[in-house]
């Protein structure tokens, strides 16, 4: 079956989020492999933990993922997996540092694209997408890089840092402008500048077990 895309408008910005329901052939087999795998402590403030993927991922679904950045980004050149694992968001609020509890960008430039395949049976939580108040972005480019984090960095000093929780809608910082809703075997795509955290609901069971916690892929791509 192949992957049904959609291609959302969100935010003033109007930027697109890639919608891809049906994106896994067996998406069972994936929750089973994911079973066995080694997790770790994630780097690069994801709040839980990762795994290595099965081999081949990737190569079946490409095509599925060159159509959508195409109709969504206008980018139709070779892409370049730059990392990839299974997800699982595990970290207690209490836990959490300062980096974690606000929206985030993964990277600054147009090549880079974000993708997350939800893999959990009964969906759980999806994807939170922000506007910053004080300077109205969206998205943080190369650009807007230096005045959104200074501007960030004095809202933080001067109010402190934000309560220990996930970000899951509107802040005093932040306003919430779009949740992607977590489905089982659904994949997004987006532009890795857009604002963004994982919506992770209060109270949150926060499971590591893969069959129980909220499972993903998530990867960071470069399509040119």
């Amino acid at each position: 079956m192949a992957a049904a895309l959609q291609v959302a408008a969100i935010g003033e910005e109007a930027q697109p989020l890639c919608i891809l329901d049906d994106f896994a052939p067996d998406p069972g087999a994936l929750r089973d492999f994911a079973a066995t795998a080694a997790f770790e402590a994630a780097l690069h403030h994801y709040p839980g933990i990762r795994a290595a993927l099965p081999t081949g991922y990737f190569a079946a679904r490409l095509p599925a993922i060159a159509a959508a950045a195409a109709a969504a980004f206008g980018r139709s050149g070779p892409i370049d997996v730059i990392d990839a694992s299974f997800s699982i968001v595990t970290t207690p609020v209490e836990a959490l540092n300062i980096a974690q509890r606000l929206p985030h960008v993964d990277a600054f430039t147009p090549d880079r694209i974000a993708f997350i395949h939800y893999l959990s049976p009964d969906g759980g939580d999806g994807t939170a997408f922000f506007r910053h108040r004080a300077t109205g972005f969206e998205t943080v480019t190369e650009d807007r890089r230096e005045l959104y984090f200074r501007q960030l960095d004095t809202e933080l000093r001067h109010r402190g840092p934000p309560p220990p929780a996930y970000v899951a809608g509107d802040t005093p910082l932040f306003a919430c402008t779009h949740v992607a809703e977590a489905r089982d075997n659904r994949a997004l795509l987006y532009r890795s500048s857009n604002l963004h955290s994982g919506a992770i609901s209060p109270g949150a069971a926060l499971s590591a077990d893969p069959r129980a916690g909220r499972l993903t892929v998530t990867a960071f791509l470069s399509i040119s």
